[in-house]
């Protein structure tokens, strides 16, 4: 989840509490993790328990997040999926639901270097192509590639130039809200814009640090949900516990600061090496998900990603903010196995993938 700076925010709603009696079931436990060693490096990595024999899937989370941004979403896609009109997983004659789209998922989501529980990047380097390269070290490693691959936000930009320069790792692209390249100045990515003036952006992180931190989650919250009553309490209550955590770091504010200069150093990049170059040249099957209220990536970039991303349906979920991955997860879980049935159906019909014109629905 992205966390901007609360300097200069407007007032914004408290988040609601709920009166005894009226609160949702309690949400699920945040999947367990391990610390991975990649070299001089090391990622902690968390991972839901998959059926035998799923299909591998990576998430990565974006400025300021961390793996727990993921919990709802691979608890849904590490399950076998109904067939439209399929009522019984029994009613089939294997393991799987008939269609491709249905198949589980083993899903891990990785902590960026100095993010949630990975420490902090040995060489301090925190632009979007040294955490592209840490994301294909891990998929290495590990020896899981090619992987459906999922980013968000900052996530979103590391992905797309993996999928770019290492077609080998990415079996599927997916991308919610991704941080590509756009000038248009709205409040919000101004404010995490302004991190990267000499000075200003280190001022700017002290002055957050002084800021309970139940205010500073809320400000984000309200930045990142378009909805914030469906946020459950206890999730609440873990995200204010977690920024306390970081706060006793010492080296939180550093790395966010470095990833911001490094994501919007990109915004200015132009010619070969630009993101959107980037897109054009990602081969895999993908999906892009704007939401219709996003504050920090506009959705009206959802046309430009239809035209660019080569192979890529577009969707722009109605009532959500920047996390939808959080906010809707059952929608875009929903989106993520149509477009990987797409994917697997193109590929048994020509045995490769197909790429066709992006398309918006």
């Amino acid at each position: 989840m992205d966390r901007p700076t609360a300097a200069g925010k407007r007032p914004d709603p408290p988040i609601p509490h709920f009166a005894a009696g009226e609160r949702p079931g309690p949400p699920i436990p945040h999947w367990p993790g391990r610390l991975v060693c990649l070299g001089a490096a090391e990622v902690y990595v968390r991972a839901a328990p998959a059926e035998p024999g799923a299909e591998p899937a990576l998430f990565v989370h974006g400025l300021g997040g961390s793996s727990t941004n993921w919990t709802d979403l691979m608890d849904l896609l590490r399950r076998p999926d109904l067939a439209p009109g399929q009522h019984d997983l029994d009613s089939t004659d294997s393991a799987w639901p008939r269609w491709p789209g249905g198949h589980p998922l083993g899903c891990e989501a990785v902590d960026l270097p100095g993010n949630g529980h990975s420490p902090p990047a040995p060489d301090g380097d925190y632009t979007i192509a040294a955490q592209a390269g840490v994301v294909a070290t891990l998929i290495e490693r590990g020896g899981r590639g090619p992987v459906h691959l999922v980013g968000n936000s900052l996530g979103g930009a590391v992905c797309t130039r993996l999928a770019a320069h290492r077609p080998d790792l990415v079996r599927t692209l997916t991308l919610i809200s991704p941080a590509l390249p756009d000038l248009w100045p709205r409040v919000v990515p101004a404010r995490v814009s302004a991190l990267r003036i000499p000075g200003f952006g280190r001022w700017m992180i002290r002055r957050a640090a002084k800021i309970p931190a139940r205010r500073r989650v809320e400000v984000t919250l309200n930045d990142v949900y378009f909805d914030v009553s469906v946020v459950h309490p206890d999730r609440i209550a873990e995200e204010v516990a977690e920024v306390e955590r970081e706060d006793a770091l010492g080296y939180s504010g550093e790395v966010l600061l470095s990833s911001a200069k490094g994501l919007i150093s990109e915004y200015f990049r132009r010619g070969p090496t630009s993101l959107w170059r980037d897109a054009a040249r990602v081969s895999a099957d993908s999906l892009i998900v704007y939401g219709s209220h996003d504050r920090l990536v506009d959705p009206r970039m959802a046309g430009r990603a239809a035209r660019t991303f080569p192979s890529a349906r577009v969707v722009v979920l109605p009532r959500a903010g920047h996390v939808a991955q959080m906010e809707r997860p059952a929608d875009v879980a929903a989106e993520m196995r149509i477009m990987m049935s797409a994917a697997a159906r193109r590929a048994t019909a020509t045995g490769h993938p197909a790429s066709p014109a992006g398309r918006m629905v």
